[in-house]
């Protein structure tokens, strides 16, 4: 573990893992006269009021705990409707020696939690892909994936919130009936957040 200042309201921790980063992000969001904590694959980036002494509390915190382990939290859990027909749907089933059922079943009975947000506005990397389906990005990136795409590359799995350029494998997309990932004008603005579980219904 690694603490970095950020100017002298902030604190960046470098760390070796998203079990790392899911625990002291849920440390670090508990303390007193924090405003913000922002998770990424490997650091957490912790912003206080100007001067607070921010490097100090977050070493005081940290310095004792056993990162190895994600606190137990009360996580809200969101149902997102998918309707699995992707383009890329059999390239995974072939990849991963499954049936297009087998791939559908596995995705949408796993639970996942959302480690960080990233890439686009509302994008939000999840984590507990089931082992068969972490497969890599595709070789040549598509120049648009579509709004509510769900896709898997690596460890992850996600959804595209808006039209964007994007690499990953597609399952799938979003039933009709779904709410919206991002809206602007909506308080906060993403649906998703770092801590929350999210499941995928078959439709």
């Amino acid at each position: 573990m690694r603490l970095r200042r950020c100017g002298a309201d902030a604190v960046l921790v470098e760390l070796d893992s998203l079990t790392e980063v899911a625990a002291a992000r849920a440390l670090l969001a508990g303390l007193p006269g924090v405003v913000d904590v922002v998770p990424a694959a490997r650091t957490v980036l912790v912003a206080f009021p100007p001067g607070s002494g921010a490097l100090r509390q977050v070493r005081a915190v940290l310095e004792g705990a056993d990162l190895t382990v994600e606190p137990a939290v009360d996580a809200r859990t969101v149902v997102l409707p998918a309707v699995y027909d992707g383009p890329d749907l059999e390239l995974v089933a072939a990849t991963a020696g499954l049936s297009v059922a087998g791939v559908v079943a596995l995705h949408s009975e796993a639970v996942y939690t959302v480690a960080f947000c990233g890439f686009s506005p509302g994008f939000a990397y999840l984590t507990g892909l089931p082992s068969p389906l972490r497969q890599p990005r595709l070789d040549t990136p598509r120049t648009r994936v579509p709004t509510g795409s769900i896709a898997v590359a690596g460890e992850f799995t996600g959804v595209y919130p808006q039209p964007s350029p994007g690499g990953w494998r597609l399952l799938g997309r979003l039933d009709e009936t779904a709410p919206t990932l991002f809206d602007a004008d909506r308080t906060p603005a993403a649906l998703l957040a770092p801590g929350d579980r999210v499941r995928f219904e078959a439709r």
